[in-house]
């Protein structure tokens, strides 16, 4: 059986959609849920489907190896980042290497780098009246959004959505397919 863990940092939808995924699956299970924020919603989706969740600070994070120790416990077959803020230290990525991945919320290289996350993503794709977005799943580096891509989906924007609309469309292909491109990964 293949062992996920998921980093999130808010309301953990995304996190809830993969560990409702994999709850009846032979191949893998979400075994833990991280999260930089003690206060996300997350936490709460993670007791409602008895699903270990733990909260961790910067210093855990970066300056320590106590991130890395619980990891390397979990040893991990895929770590997920779902809507997950922070950049993720070298020494984890170096232990796990091609096994951290995150969504973002556009087609990289556009919209990409350090504050391009949730409405602000949307917002930069209205500004500069893009015709298309979507979501870019990828292999994490040091580098905020620039580790190889594994699979992007697109969506169509119209002249008069919102970054609310834009959002919501995001969400829906995250929600379809974040799920199957992990399933891939964890099969091959």
């Amino acid at each position: 059986m293949k062992r996920v863990v998921i980093f999130a940092s808010g309301s953990g939808s995304n996190a809830e959609n993969l560990i409702r995924f994999f709850q009846n699956s032979d191949n893998a299970s979400v075994i833990q849920v991280l999260t930089n924020n003690p206060h996300a919603k997350v936490l709460e989706r993670c007791k409602k489907l008895k699903i270990s969740a733990l909260s961790f600070n910067k210093i855990a994070f970066t300056e320590t190896k106590d991130v890395l120790n619980i990891l390397k416990s979990t040893n991990p077959d895929l770590i997920i980042l779902a809507g997950f803020l922070w950049k993720f230290p070298e020494n984890i990525l170096k232990h796990f290497p091609d096994k951290v991945i995150n969504v973002h919320p556009a087609l990289l290289p556009k919209f990409g780098g350090k504050g391009m996350y949730g409405m602000h993503v949307h917002e930069a794709v209205v500004n500069q009246k893009e015709t298309e977005t979507g979501i870019t799943i990828h292999y994490v580096n040091e580098h905020y959004d620039e580790g190889a891509i594994i699979f992007q989906a697109k969506c169509e924007v119209k002249t008069l959505d919102t970054a609310i609309d834009i959002a919501a469309k995001i969400h829906e292909l995250e929600i379809k397919y974040f799920p199957e491109v992990i399933e891939k990964l964890l099969n091959d």
